[in-house]
This record gives C-alpha cells, structure tokens and sequence, in this order.
C-alpha cells in the first residue's frame, strides 16, 4: 500500500538530510508505528505520505514515495485526499468549520458524497468516538482530548484507505485512548485500513502494532520489524519493556497481561519490601543521554530558590472551597475543595472535559469563580492585576505556544525578565540549564514541542512563582524529555514551589505526584496519596502497579533500586 524507494528529505535550512536512505514497504490493512528520539524526523516520514512534504513544508524530497500506485511527489495534498486521511499534533491547525457535526461532514462534502451517506457516515462516527452528546457543540469551546477525538473523527468519515496519524493519543484519557485505538484496530481488522501513526505514548499502542518503523537517530536508515525485535534495541520504550529487561523476561512481554504471567517471582522478590520515593532518573530512557540527576538538583537548585515561609507547619499556597464554574450551558466545576501546600506536587487527572483546565484557569485568574471561592498566597486570583499575581502562581498552558510571541529565544527572555521585575539575564539562565545547546537568535517557531515547553516553563520560572501550573505538560514529549521535566519537577518541589500539573499521562503522576486529585463531572471523586490512588484504579494506573499490584510499586525506577 505504501513503498518508500530510498527516500530522503533536506530542509533548507538544515545541514544535513532529516531522514536518509528509508527503503521500506508498509503493506495494505495492518497498524504501522513509526517510534524514535524527539528530532529524528518521524513527522517528516508521515507528511511524505500525505503528501505534505514537500508541497506544503518545503524542503527537498528525494527517492520516490507511492501509496496505492500514486506518487506523493506529483500528487499534491488535495488530490491524495480520498486515499489519505492525515491528522497532526495540533487539532486546532485542523479545523475548518465552527461545530462538531459539521467538521466531520466537511471532508465528505470536498470529495462530493451523497448527503444520504455524509449523515450516516457522521453518525456512525459519532458514536464510535464518544461524541454523540457533543455533536452541536463549537469546537472552540471543547477539551483539548475531545478536540483530538474531532480531528480523528473528521479524518475517518471519508473511508481513506490509508490513515496518517501524529501523536493521535497525546491529547486523550486513557480511556478515550483505549476508545480511539480500539477504532483503529477495527478499520484494521474489519475494512482493511491501513494505518501509519508515530506515537511517543508506547505504552498505549506497543501491543496494536503489526510492525515498527524504528528512526534510531537523525539521518539514519531505518528499521521496520516485528514490535518484540524493534523493542530490544530501540532507545525508547515503555515502562512495560523496560522492566521486562530489568527481569530478564523472555520473550520481552508487550502488554500488562504478558508481562503478569510471569511476574510471579519478581512480585515474591518485592514482597518483603517497600517502595521508596522515585529517583531522578525518572523515566530513564536506555542509550538516550538525560541530565545527571545530582548535577541537575544542585544548579536547579541554586536556580530556582525556595520562597520564604513560615516556621513549622507549611502555610497553604492555594486554598480552593466550594468552587463552582459555570461556562455557558455547562457546569464545568461542582464543589471543588482542594488544598496546596508548599514543595507538594498535585496531579489533577479525570477524562477529557473533567475540568482540570478550569480548575487551573481559575487558580490563575483566567476565569472567575460561579460560586465558592479561591485564594492563592492570600489574594483572589481574578481581582489580582496580572503583574502582581505573576509573582505568585505562573501557568504553562497546553500549548507552550501561546506564551510565545517574540521573534527569537533572546527576545521572549528579555520580556520575560521585564514582566517579572527580574535582573536581566534570569530567564537565560534557566533557558540555558533547561534547554542547553539552543542560540540566542533561534525562532520559538523552529523549536521542537518538547523545546517549546521548556522555553515557556523557564519564561514562567523567571518570576519564581511559589505556585506553578501546568496543563498537559509531556504533550509531545519523548521519554528523555519526559525524564528531564521530572528533574526539573523534583527540584522545584524541593526548592519549596508547589505545582499542580493536569495530566492524562500515568506515568508522570507515578514519578513526580505526592498526591493525585481525580476530577469527574467537574467534581472531586479521589484525592489522596499517588500510590493509594493510583493502584487500585484501572484506568489511571500505570503500567508497573498494574504488573505487580497488588504492591504499590509505581515506576521501573523503584523496582529497580529494591533489586539493587
């Protein structure tokens, strides 16, 4: 279905080719995942399916790519249409009408369909996704995760035959991830789709895949194989392999279910013992560098510096009572009562439109409260002007983007030490310690998402807010950036900031959170320690709690100190 002929891609800007020398075949009806380090080209290979690179990012593309006999070079986007169906990292570049319903019926209404399909087609899209009960909504006022769900959605009412897919989960629940994966393996299965999509999330979707595209490193060929093959030697990998080869399980089990049939020795091995707190490896990604965990806390430290408190018990940082959010028809919060103390880290979780962006957008002055009350360090956030408040809470939102507006990395750093009354040259510094190796005159725009995300963490740490937020934080992130946030995460804690972090990521709650809050229906239905949370949820519990629950073992990171 899908031939690349020694392909390669250089943009103009860039020394070298992005990818280089790819010679492969992705045959009809089977789930393709393309893996690989942040910055090693994997969108790149999805737009020379759709035909996006070269006509709309540029570059030069050599070698030839064919799907269903078409040559993507001479066929431009537009006319792969009714064979490719793409969807990028970012739902909102997708969009093109106001409403639900009408986004998923604009593609059909491009390709010419008869309205008798387009309505039932739309309805069965509906109700494969979950979005029946928001099919007149505006798309604009919708979660990030429902808006992933629409853009996917839009994508499968035409029937492509070939579906393209970058980072299609990032955005969603577990459940609605388990929702949409499931869809996919039926396009799979039942209709022969074929279905390419890169996935930094490999603990979602490892066991779906029929064969893996492995990009090891920029400009190096790939390799395409079983997932067990690729697994063993890929740099990244979920928790679930990783802690397979700590075992020494053979085969290297895939799944939850695989990897507990035979973790009865190593669950008797751990029976005596007790999980201690995560280390800062974190994640700890084989063979891809990350920061060493000692260096990295004493120049966090000494960065971000712990605000004054008062002796004895910790005062609150946020207090929330009672708090209710009305927005529009929609009852966003009911009675949220919720507590911040300082150096504690909070993972707020629930499904996609919970409201764990509100409740955060209320910490921080964005929305004000429908009833009850919030204070944070003794202030209401919405009656606190901004350059007052920014000295106490600091939100990145989940898309770094929107705090970026300057022409160049030394720019944005110099707004940033001017709004924070700070001494010029501080957010550079964290710029520098955060994201190394990156000039002054690079534009936010050529940034990487994980690179995006740490120039607006440091933008926001420049006025060391005591409280700090963030909104899907590992949204396009691979594991060795996911290891460095959760160093920087444990520094600050340590340093005394409070952080509050909306995550649908259980594994970044397992490695940084003290306790998790979990949201649904605007309401609070747990609250409590990570491990007592966690553990005993289906859904938010991470992959190691679920191989050896009943313990609480959280993370590879523990098991592998108690082995130790």
């Amino acid at each position: 279905m899908i031939r690349f002929e020694n392909v390669s891609v250089t943009y103009d800007s860039a020394p070298g080719p992005t990818v280089r020398g790819v010679e492969l075949t992705v045959p009809e009806g089977e789930l393709v995942l393309v893996v690989g380090p942040s910055g090693v080209g994997k969108s790149t290979l999805l737009g020379t399916v759709s035909g996006l690179v070269p006509h709309f990012t540029g570059g030069t593309l050599r070698g030839r790519v064919t799907v269903d006999g078409r040559d993507t070079r001479t066929h431009k986007p537009r006319e792969l249409a009714d064979l490719v169906g793409t969807v990028g990292q970012d739902p909102l570049a997708h969009f093109v009408t106001d409403t639900v319903e009408d986004e998923l019926a604009y593609g059909m209404e491009s390709l010419g369909l008869a309205p008798a399909v387009m309505r039932r087609r739309v309805e069965e899209t509906l109700d494969l996704l979950g979005l029946a009960e928001l099919r007149d909504r505006p798309i604009a006022t919708l979660s990030g995760g429902q808006q992933q769900r629409v853009a996917i959605g839009s994508v499968l009412t035409p029937h492509p035959k070939v579906l393209v897919l970058d980072e299609p989960t990032s955005a969603l629940d577990p459940a609605a991830a388990e929702d949409v994966l499931s869809v996919l393996q039926r396009l799979v299965h039942d209709l022969g789709t074929t279905v390419l999509l890169a996935e930094h999330r490999l603990e979602r979707v490892i066991q779906y895949a029929d064969r893996v595209i492995l990009l090891p490193s920029p400009g190096e060929p790939p390799l395409l194989g079983t997932p067990a093959d690729i697994m063993r030697v890929s740099p990244v990998r979920p928790p679930v392999v990783a802690l397979g080869r700590l075992a020494k399980w053979t085969p290297l089990p895939l799944s939850v279910r695989d990897a507990r049939r035979m973790a009865g020795p190593l669950r008797d091995r751990l029976s005596t013992r007790t999980p201690c707190a995560p280390t800062a490896e974190g994640t700890e990604p084989p063979r891809v560098p990350a920061p060493r965990p000692a260096a990295a806390r004493r120049t966090l430290a000494a960065l971000f510096r712990r605000p004054p408190g008062r002796p004895g018990t910790p005062a609150a940082t946020a207090t929330v009572t009672a708090l209710g959010v009305r927005r529009g028809r929609v009852e966003a919060l009911r009675r949220v009562d919720l507590t911040v103390t300082p150096g504690e880290t909070i993972a707020l979780m629930g499904r996609n439109g919970a409201g764990k962006s509100t409740l955060l957008a209320t910490l921080v002055g964005m929305i004000e409260p429908t009833s009850g009350s919030v204070a944070v360090a003794g202030r209401t956030p919405h009656r606190t002007p901004p350059r007052e408040l920014i000295r106490e809470v600091g939100l990145v939102p989940q898309e770094p983007r929107d705090l970026l507006y300057a022409d160049t990395v030394a720019a944005e750093c110099a707004a940033a030490d001017q709004d924070a009354g700070a001494a010029p040259g501080t957010c550079r510094e964290l710029v520098s310690t955060l994201l190394p190796g990156v000039p002054d005159d690079t534009h936010p725009r050529d940034l990487s998402e994980g690179q995006r995300l740490a120039l607006a963490l440091a933008i926001v740490l420049t006025g060391r807010p005591p409280l700090l937020l963030l909104d899907e934080p590992t949204r396009g992130l691979d594991y060795a950036a996911k290891a460095r946030l959760v160093t920087v995460l444990r520094a600050l804690a340590a340093a005394g900031h409070a952080i509050v972090l909306a995550t649908h990521d259980v594994e970044l709650a397992a490695e940084v959170a003290h306790r998790v809050v979990i949201l649904a229906g605007g309401e609070v239905v747990a609250d409590g320690p990570t491990a007592e949370v966690v553990v005993s949820s289906p859904a938010f519990a991470p992959q190691v709690a679920k191989v050896l629950a009943p313990q609480h073992w959280l993370t590879v990171a523990q098991v592998r100190e108690a082995l130790s």
